[in-house]
């Protein structure tokens, strides 16, 4: 089994600590690249990683496979779930893996003289087989992967708001380009579009 260390110390740097979600997101990136024959993203953007969740997990992600939000290789869809998917932006092939329903017993199982769970998944997690630590399922994107990567130099103005819209975001009504905010997709409110109560009814 491939060395861990150096992964796991870089990514603990951005949390001046280890914990076991950083160790599943180094062991699924190594087990995601693997299974498609990629190596670490090094200047090249051909691995393209749509992430489940946030937070440790993501930056054990980020270790391994050096794919990230800056370079365009790394898009968090928040399921709040430990899971990833890999896909290969020059044949489509795409790849969703994420831990084994048990894997907490196994890491468990795999550790029988630690009593204290936190600890086994610390160890367990760095030398379980993956055939133990993870599942691998071949995935069709809903999205096309050239619809998500998007080409280089799309930009337009939103026909509402003004405001510049990248990589083909944006959406069309009746036929003029909008911004998915203000064509009603937004995750925020604005003030104006925000419900206002009244001392009375708060009482």
């Amino acid at each position: 089994m491939k060395d861990l260390s150096p992964l796991l110390e870089k990514s603990a740097q951005h949390h001046n600590h280890l914990c076991p979600r950083q160790i599943l997101g180094v062991r699924i990136g190594l087990a995601g690249m693997d299974a498609l024959g990629l190596e670490a993203n090094e200047g090249s953007k051909r691995l393209l990683i749509m992430i489940e969740t946030d937070g440790c997990f993501a930056d054990g992600v980020i270790a391994a496979t050096n794919c990230s939000l800056g370079h365009r290789t790394l898009r968090v869809e928040d399921y709040g779930k430990v899971a990833a998917t890999f896909i290969d932006t020059t044949t489509g092939r795409s790849l969703r893996v994420a831990p084994v329903i048990n894997v907490r017993q196994q890491a468990c199982d795999c550790c029988p003289d630690e009593s204290r769970h936190y600890f086994a998944q610390m160890q367990a997690y760095q030398v379980m087989p993956d055939k133990k630590l993870v599942t691998i399922t071949e995935v069709h994107l809903a999205t096309p992967v050239e619809k998500i990567v998007s080409r280089p130099g799309m930009r337009v103005d939103c026909a509402s708001c003004g405001e510049e819209i990248m990589n083909e975001r944006e959406v069309m009504v009746q036929g003029q380009p909008m911004c998915c905010a203000c064509a009603g997709r937004s995750y925020y409110q604005t003030p104006v579009q925000m419900p206002v109560f009244s001392l009375r009814n708060e009482m």
